[in-house]
C-alpha cells in the first residue's frame, strides 16, 4: 500500500501542477530550452487572446515575431511591456508583431486584462496558449524572435539582460523589418 500512496500522490501533484501552471509548462522541459537554434526553424507556438482569438506562428510567417514572457508581478515586465507596445504600433506596417503570454494563473485574468490595456498586441494566459517547444519558462522577462522565414533569430535563454530597450530593439529588430 505504501507504494500505491506514493504514486497516487505524485499523480495528483501533477494534476494539480497541470491545473496550476497550464499543460505546456509541464510537458515542456529544460531540455526544449537547450535545443533551440538560432538559424533554425522556430518551434510553433499558438496565443489565445484574452478574448479567444488564436494567433499560431505558423499564420505569422512573413512577419518578424517576438514571443514575449510575462507576468503581472514582474516588476521589469512591466516596465518592458509599454516600450515594447509602441515598437509594435511604430513597425506594424513593416510586419512586426508581438504575442505576449502571461504567466498569471487564470484566476488573474482581471489583473491581466488590466495590465495589458493599451497594449498595441496581443494578450493571453499561456496556460490557456501552446509554446511548449521553448522549454518551461522559469526566467522572466523573457522573449524570444522569430524572422521573416520562421527562423529562431533571438534565442531569449542567451538574451542577458532579458529585457528589450529602446536601443536593443532599434539595433536588432529594426534591421530585420527591412
Amino acid at each position: 500500500m505504501p507504494v500505491l500512496r506514493s504514486e497516487r500522490r505524485r499523480f495528483l501533484r501533477s494534476v494539480a501542477a497541470v491545473g496550476l501552471v497550464g499543460w505546456n509548462s509541464v510537458c515542456a522541459t529544460r531540455a526544449d530550452a537547450k535545443s533551440l537554434r538560432e538559424g533554425e526553424p522556430a518551434p510553433p507556438a499558438a496565443l489565445v487572446t484574452l478574448d479567444g482569438q488564436r494567433i499560431s506562428t505558423a499564420e505569422l510567417l512573413g512577419q518578424v515575431v517576438i514571443l514575449k514572457f510575462w507576468a503581472t508581478w514582474c516588476e521589469p515586465c512591466r516596465k518592458e511591456l509599454p516600450l515594447l507596445s509602441d515598437y509594435a504600433q511604430r513597425h506594424a506596417e513593416e510586419g512586426f508583431r508581438v504575442l505576449a503570454f502571461s504567466l498569471d494563473a487564470p484566476d488573474d485574468i482581471a489583473k491581466v486584462r488590466k495590465a495589458a490595456q493599451g497594449f498595441h498586441f496581443p494578450v493571453g494566459l499561456l496556460a490557456a496558449s501552446s509554446a511548449p517547444g521553448y522549454g518551461r519558462i522559469w526566467r522572466l522577462p523573457v522573449s524570444f524572435t522569430i524572422d521573416r522565414h520562421g527562423r529562431l533569430a533571438i534565442n531569449g535563454w542567451k538574451q542577458n539582460p532579458g529585457s528589450w530597450t529602446t536601443e536593443s530593439l532599434e539595433r536588432i529588430v529594426t534591421p530585420m523589418l527591412r
